[in-house]
């Protein structure tokens, strides 16, 4: 694993480099390789994420971030195991790397071994360590966090470090040898360019220019600086720079420095201009840092291969606008030449430019006549790639369609770079001519607000900041959107920004509020240039996906949304994913901007008639509620649960072949599963949305999600009664019950058991009746009223073994064994929990028998008989495990915890206690501030 926090905070995991998730999470890991190796502690890191005000969540958030550094970091981290990455240390966190993993830490390293280099009188060894340290360097130590988390003296003092070291090598330049001295001469004026006002470093640039017997500009660049400190400080250059240019002055003449064993560029061509057709950069450009620092290391020098790097996203992205602002930034460094071509890929109005029509604006940059220029297309590059030979020029081929179109106008001389923007990921450049790709997304919310302050003032963006935000939300953080809804704000001064909110929030779900003067200001039209080059089938899907609940969807949904086989959706798929109006944020799942989704919804009111629509919801909602109940299904085999219709024709569920896979894609799937809980329980007939709530309600009890649990059953409840369905009432108010109940909201779980045991009895559902009295019993027992929970568990056994349900009976037992053990009476617990792990092995119930297991642990451990009491815990823990079901891990790891300080076993009761923290934490359960508790008190 390598990890790169000089530059763009990135982490490898062998070739591939790892997504690191939201900025906070992000920035999280670039404080803690700022530190690496040492700790971080938890006030520091709230901080410096939050500032001054911080949220009340600020830790649980802070904890979950490092859970999902920690899946990221090591993703074979078993639950319950402890991290050797990102640890816990002094009441912080502390991240760690070996010296070869951190380009920080190499980067120091290499800079100790220059200085002892030095010391033995080895200057040419100091100076050649010292730049393959300054290549590690990638821009501004951090690049891409938070601006406010960027701006701590941490970052600073690493991006003074560089600095440092950059002046240590222009120190050690005069006898170092011309290879090394044109090495150092590069990173010299990239950190001078950064730091104008630096005397120290400035004049180490004028000392290395003459040294390198460039005397001339030598001094020009002091007279440069010298006027610049004049105005920006209004002061005389000081004695480094006066001395420097004394050396300057007295350098003897001569040429400059050659590096024979280095061919350096052809001469220049002679006689052909210099073309410079940049267009203007954006005065209002904001933000994209990250992005421009991961650019600036794909600059070639004069004697590297030509480059190409492709600059794709989707419409209005601002793919342009970052283009020609990265591109005027260089354009002194391409002094031959700056070429300009708009490729009308995407165009409403016109055909895209045909490769002669492209090649002859560019011969024509270069005064080429129409007489010379050869009529076949391999002639007209071969003569383009000849004129740019021994000339270092940059390329921008804006709007690009597709590769083809692209590849004959590439440079290909040395030190040439092409930059290319698409609406399509242009694979065959990478796969073909070795490009590069930089995808855009939406801005952050920082960059964003900052693109609206820049274009309205930064004053009335401050006076109305809570409008400000939320405008940048409803444009979904998109540069034409932002940029479309800022000129209409700028038109009308006097006009609100709380009302220009107001309009767009009423307007979501179209675009309405996005129009302005076509074809480039009006988003519905920019977006259509992408939508008409789709294949008809492309077309379809992307117009049914505004019928997806959100926020993203996996392949067997869009199929079964579209009513196509697997096979064709992953085509369709890809090239929505190449147009970029589908993005992959992980393999296999895929989301779309939310205008882009409101201009699908436009078009599935043109195209699909009512009957289409309600046919590819019923599919898309059927593969969710088919596919969830088969994976609590593989998770809880033997618990009593709903029966479903068929699902629609055309519908592909999802299959599970062990808990593993069913646990994860609970997981991955829950905020779809919530929202079409939502979708139907608001917009549909409801029969979904309870059903959906029942089959969930297992899950979000166990992983702690009651606040959840309470929207989702409240919202099936209504669904329920709106279609007069008493089953689904009926399950809805049991769970929402005991939901409540866990939430310590007794008189309204109670309320909501009673009705649900009313209508289960109505509808003679005698297993519904009797996990609505283990719910009143487990509320019993929380409020010390055990004689009524055993009364309530009477009840629900006989109802089982009337229905014929052994396994519910058999939880049952246990539960039973559960309330003597509340009541001390633990030879009583003992004979009822092994009642039910006698059961539960006979019917092959894996969750039941851990369960039991675990309860006999409890038993035996108040008995005194820990190593039994161990051994029960064990067995519990190793089946949890297998049965993916963390919280219960967790469970028996408190459990566990408890027996070893029963036995006086401090340590091993705190390491329990601390992986049982981390799953807790993992899975943002309420559990995990009293483990913290109980762990500070052990430590």
């Amino acid at each position: 694993m390598r990890f790169q926090i000089l530059g763009p905070v990135r982490v490898w995991q062998g070739t591939t480099d790892v997504k690191l998730g939201p900025p906070k999470q992000r920035a999280l890991l670039a404080l803690l390789l700022a530190h690496a190796g040492q700790p971080v502690p938890l006030h520091g890191v709230v901080d410096a994420l939050w500032h001054e005000d911080p949220p009340a969540t600020a830790v649980n958030v802070i904890h979950r971030h490092v859970a999902a550094l920690r899946r990221l970091l090591e993703p074979g981290l078993l639950s319950g195991t402890a991290s050797h990455r990102l640890v816990r240390d002094s009441g912080g966190y502390r991240v760690d790397v070996a010296p070869h993993e951190l380009d920080l830490l190499r980067f120091r390293t290499l800079r100790q071994d220059a200085r002892r280099s030095a010391q033995r009188g080895d200057r040419a060894k100091a100076v050649e360590l010292l730049v393959e340290a300054l290549d590690l360097w990638r821009g501004p130590a951090g690049s891409g966090i938070p601006p406010e988390v960027r701006a701590l003296p941490v970052f600073t003092a690493v991006d003074d470090e560089h600095v440092a070291a950059v002046k240590e090598a222009a120190g050690y330049v005069p006898i170092a040898g011309a290879v090394l001295t044109e090495h150092v001469l590069v990173t010299l004026r990239q950190a001078a360019s950064h730091h104008p006002l630096d005397e120290s470093l400035q004049a180490r640039l004028i000392e290395v220019l003459a040294a390198a017997g460039r005397q001339a500009e030598a001094l020009e660049t002091y007279q440069v600086v010298r006027a610049r400190i004049a105005d920006e400080i209004g002061l005389d250059p000081g004695p480094e720079l006066q001395e420097a240019q004394l050396t300057a002055l007295n350098q003897p003449r001569q040429p400059p420095a050659q590096a024979p064993a280095e061919p350096g560029p052809a001469p220049a061509a002679t006689g052909a201009p210099s073309p410079a057709q940049l267009p203007r950069d954006l005065g209002a450009f904001t933000g994209r840092s990250s992005e421009l620092g991961l650019l600036d290391t794909l600059v070639p020098e004069p004697e590297d291969p030509a480059q190409a790097v492709v600059i794709s996203g989707m419409a209005g992205v601002g793919k342009t606008a970052l283009a020609v602002h990265w591109a005027n930034r260089l354009a002194d460094r391409f002094p031959d030449g700056q070429l300009y071509v708009d490729l009308r890929g995407f165009h409403l109005t016109g055909p895209a430019l045909s490769g002669p029509e492209a090649m002859r604006a560019l011969l024509d940059a270069f005064g080429v006549p129409v007489s010379r220029i050869p009529a076949g297309p391999q002639a007209q590059t071969a003569l383009y790639r000849s004129l740019l030979a021994g000339r270092r020029v940059l390329v921008v081929l804006d709007n690009a369609r597709d590769s083809e179109q692209v590849r004959p106008l590439l440079p290909a001389p040395p030190g040439c770079l092409a930059i290319v923007t698409s609406r399509h990921q242009l694979q065959g450049l990478m796969t073909v001519e070795d490009a590069h790709s930089v995808t855009l997304s939406p801005l952050g919310e920082d960059e964003a607000l900052a693109l609206v302050s820049r274009r309205l003032g930064s004053s009335r963006v401050t006076r109305e900041a809570s409008a400000a935000a939320e405008i940048v939300a409803l444009c979904g953080r998109l540069p034409l959107a932002l940029a479309i809804v800022s000129a209409r704000a700028a038109l009308n001064p006097g006009y609100p920004l709380a009302a220009i909110a107001d309009e767009l929030r009423a307007s979501h779900g179209s675009l309405d509020a996005f129009m302005g003067e076509p074809p480039f200001a009006d988003a519905r039209c920019v977006f259509s240039w992408s939508y008409r080059a789709l294949t008809p089938r492309a077309a379809e899907l992307f117009r049914l996906l505004a019928l997806h609940p959100g926020p993203h969807c996996s392949s067997a949904a869009a199929a079964s949304l579209a009513a196509i086989s697997t096979r064709e959706i992953r085509s369709c798929i890809a090239e929505l994913v190449r147009a970029h109006l589908l993005f992959e944020n992980e393999p296999g799942r895929f989301t779309s901007h939310s205008l882009l989704r409101a201009y699908a919804a436009e078009l599935v009111g043109e195209f699909e008639t009512s009957h289409d629509v309600e046919a590819a919801t019923t599919r898309v909602l059927d593969h969710y509620l088919h596919s969830a109940h088969a994976a609590e299904t593989v998770l809880a085999p033997h618990r009593e649960r709903i029966t479903l219709r068929r699902p629609a024709a055309h519908t592909l569920p999802e299959r599970f072949s062990d808990q593993r896979g069913a646990a994860d894609w609970f997981e991955r799937e829950r905020p779809v599963l919530l929202a079409a809980v939502a979708q139907d329980g608001r917009h549909g007939a409801g029969a979904f949305s309870w059903q959906l709530a029942s089959v969930l309600e297992l899950y979000l009890d166990r992983n702690g999600r009651w606040q959840q649990q309470r929207t989702v059953q409240s919202m099936a409840i209504t669904a329920a009664q709106r279609g007069g369905d008493l089953l689904g009432q009926a399950h809805g108010h049991r769970a929402l019950g005991f939901a409540l109940s866990r939430l310590g909201q007794w008189e309204g779980a109670h309320e909501h058991l009673d009705r649900a045991l009313r209508l289960f009895r109505d509808l003679g559902d005698m297993c519904g009746q009797a996990r609505v009295h283990r719910y009143e019993a487990f509320i019993a027992n929380r409020h010390s009223r055990h004689t009524e929970a055993l009364e309530h568990y009477h009840l629900a056994g006989e109802l089982y073994r009337e229905a014929g349900h052994p396994n519910g009976e058999a939880s049952v037992h246990n539960e039973v064994g559960w309330t003597y053990l509340l009541l001390g009476e633990y030879d009583k617990a003992v004979d009822e929990c092994g009642r039910s792990l006698a059961i539960h092995r006979e019917t092959g119930d894996r969750n039941g028998e851990a369960a039991a297991w675990d309860s006999l642990g409890v038993a035996y451990r108040q008995l005194g008989r820990h190593d039994q009491a161990l051994d029960g815990f064990r067995r519990a823990l190793g089946m949890y495990r297998q049965l993916r079901d963390s919280y219960l891990v967790a469970d028996t790891l408190i459990h566990i915890a408890d027996t070893h300080l029963a036995a006086g076993r401090t340590d091993r009761a705190a390491e329990a206690l601390r992986q049982a923290l981390d799953i807790l934490e993992d899975i943002g359960h309420p559990d995990a501030e009293g483990v913290r508790a109980r762990l500070l008190k052990t430590d």
